[in-house]
């Protein structure tokens, strides 16, 4: 097994060499091989997705991921800024299902901003279609308005687009996981304003009548973010576009007490996946030995189970994080009285003797 560790910028490289050192303490047979990417690519290469680093994410049979992006970039070409890695990693390796897990651990109940009532036992799985959407569709770009009373000023434009094969394989994707877990699945969209996502729902609903042993509904997406802090239980898949998916993840992780427990899959139809934590490079607190480990930690139990199909391995990574939690190692994010805080580095080294 060849996994790809592409650490990335910010606290990219503290992370995802906890996630390393967790996977070969497991004992299985694991090459890892690491690349630059990001701004870390653009500062070595000029390119946030070399060739090289592209070559290797395709020959590996996973990519394990940090997170991209600085301050010190945000005034580069759009074509050269650290996310375009993303992105390109995406497109061209057709990652098109993207299954970001949101559970509460009742050891993090208090550290909920949300009521322990609303959020103690939550479970809930949304799965966002990761290549199509606004983020990739076309035109998009910048023009000068030719006419009506903003002629002649600058206006940005970009596409939301879905063709039916895009949405009818993210929905087979989420009936299929909504089979395994609580056969409940619930489509996200703006069908009463946009016609992509009227697309979005009829095709949806057509694919539900092919799983009737799952309970389908559909829900508006702001009424779905709502529903997100009102009563999240209520919920056990969810299936939204790209858009819609990116910001209703981001939400439904504060639910468990922080993003930095929130570790995320992007796979293709093959089962070739990229893991990442959901969190972005946190700059601010880079190499100050501060972050979160645990959504890598478990982004990397998530590859053992879906690339690789070793359940056991992946549920050894779980459970050690369980009984770290239950000994009380807290970092800053999910720090409260009475807990233990510690680094990045203990805990990582919490998760290893805790699998030992």
């Amino acid at each position: 097994m060849k996994v790809a560790v592409l650490p990335g910028d910010g606290i990219g490289q503290e992370i995802t060499t906890q996630a390393v050192a967790v996977l070969k303490a497991l004992g299985l047979s694991l090459e890892t091989e690491e690349a630059p990417v990001g701004g870390a690519a653009y500062d070595s290469a000029g390119d946030p997705l070399p060739q090289a680093t592209l070559n290797l994410a395709r020959d590996a049979d996973a990519i394990l991921f940090g997170a991209v992006g600085g301050w010190q970039y945000d005034k580069l070409p759009r074509a050269k800024r650290p996310e375009q890695a993303v992105l390109g990693l995406r497109r061209e390796l057709g990652l098109f299902a993207n299954l970001r897990p949101s559970i509460v651990y009742p050891e993090l109940v208090n550290a909920s901003t949300l009521k322990p009532e609303v959020v103690s036992g939550l479970d809930l799985l949304i799965l966002r279609e990761l290549t199509g959407d606004i983020y990739f569709g076309q035109p998009r770009g910048v023009r000068t308005v030719e006419s009506g009373p903003f002629a002649g000023q600058r206006e940005g434009f970009d596409t939301m687009r879905y063709a039916e094969g895009e949405i009818s394989r993210i929905m087979h994707v989420g009936f299929a996981a909504a089979r395994k877990r609580g056969k409940r699945l619930c489509s996200v969209d703006k069908a009463n304003v946009l016609e992509t996502m009227q697309l979005w729902k009829d095709v949806a609903a057509a694919v539900a009548l092919e799983y009737p042993d799952v309970e389908y509904s559909s829900m508006y997406v702001d009424n779905a973010a709502m529903q997100l802090v009102r009563n999240p239980k209520q919920f056990d898949v969810i299936v939204t576009g790209n858009m819609f998916g990116d910001i209703l993840s981001d939400e439904a992780s504060m639910l468990t007490g922080s993003i930095g427990m929130q570790p995320s899959a992007s796979l293709n139809a093959s089962k070739k996946g990229l893991y990442e934590p959901i969190h972005g490079s946190a700059p601010d607190i880079a190499g100050k030995d501060l972050a979160n480990p645990l959504a890598t930690i478990l982004s990397a139990a998530m590859m053992l189970r879906y690339s690789f199909d070793d359940e056991a391995s992946a549920g050894r990574i779980e459970a050690a994080v369980r009984k770290v939690l239950a000994q009380g190692y807290r970092t800053a994010d999910i720090f409260e009285p009475g807990t233990n805080k510690v680094g990045t580095r203990q805990m990582g080294e919490a998760v290893l003797k805790a699998l030992a």
